[in-house]
């Protein structure tokens, strides 16, 4: 039975933030997740992780200027000592917050520079943030992103993933797999998980079309997340979706999971 995550930067939005945590353990999740903490002290976080009782799973590093349209900053040469320091931030975060993953974003394409140079800095970027998050007992995943809802995103499918991984050659670098995204690019979700499962170190989800909750698109969750359980997946599913409603209204789907 998959082991659900609230990813808290889009659900319980009825609350703030640090709310948010005691809402996801009242509504059943087995832990939470979040895309930047870096908005709040590692103490108020701490705090209310430990008084909801729920590990924190997953979060990313710094994406540059997010609010300004950055989506990370690690494919761009003239960024690698702002993402050298990020790398560290995230490791003070993740160390304080009991955090074992720490997702990386590649960044939006610049227009005017060769793919083949973003390439290979996101290598080099992927090389050094993978020793040193080994260092420090974190994994460190990397997450493509459809090209619909993100035009410009450098990873797009989970072979561009894979062979980015391959190419930095660490066995500390692993996919983020997202079946929202999967499903926007048309990949076949079951043969690409199965295909790329060794990689896999963190699944998240939401129904496509609309990135809302399970059973408002066109995946057939069941089908694909027992197919995931069968392959001994052990880890946990992040619910990184826009609710439709408001978040409680839309969890009816978690039922047939618990039952």
């Amino acid at each position: 039975m998959p082991r659900f995550a609230a990813n808290l930067s889009l659900l319980f939005t009825e609350w703030p933030l640090l709310d948010r945590f005691a809402a996801a353990r009242a509504a059943g999740f087995a832990a939470v997740e979040m895309q930047f903490p870096y908005a709040e002290t590692k103490q108020a976080l701490a705090a209310r992780l430990g008084e909801a009782g729920l590990p924190l799973v997953l979060h990313n590093l710094p994406p540059g200027d997010w609010a300004a349209g950055e989506r990370g900053i690690a494919i761009l040469p003239e960024r690698v000592p702002e993402f050298r320091e990020g790398v560290g931030r995230a490791i003070d975060y993740a160390g304080a917050l009991g955090c074992r993953q720490i997702n990386c974003l590649a960044g939006l394409a610049p227009a005017g520079t060769e793919p083949a140079r973003l390439r290979a800095t996101l290598i080099e970027n992927l090389a050094y943030a993978a020793a040193v998050l080994k260092a420090a007992g974190l994994r460190l995943l990397i997450e493509p992103i459809n090209d619909r809802d993100m035009p410009g995103f450098f990873l797009n499918r989970l072979a561009d993933a894979a062979a980015v991984i391959e190419a930095v050659g660490s066995d500390n670098l692993f996919i983020q797999a997202d079946l929202y995204h999967m499903a926007m690019m048309g990949e076949d979700l079951l043969a690409g998980l199965a295909a790329h499962r060794s990689r896999i170190a963190h699944l998240q989800i939401a129904d496509a079309p609309g990135r809302h909750e399970p059973g408002t698109g066109r995946i057939d969750f069941g089908r694909v997340l027992k197919a995931l359980d069968d392959t001994g997946y052990d880890g946990f599913v992040g619910c990184e979706y826009l609710p439709a409603a408001d978040t409680e209204a839309g969890l009816a789907w978690m039922a047939a999971y618990h039952a």
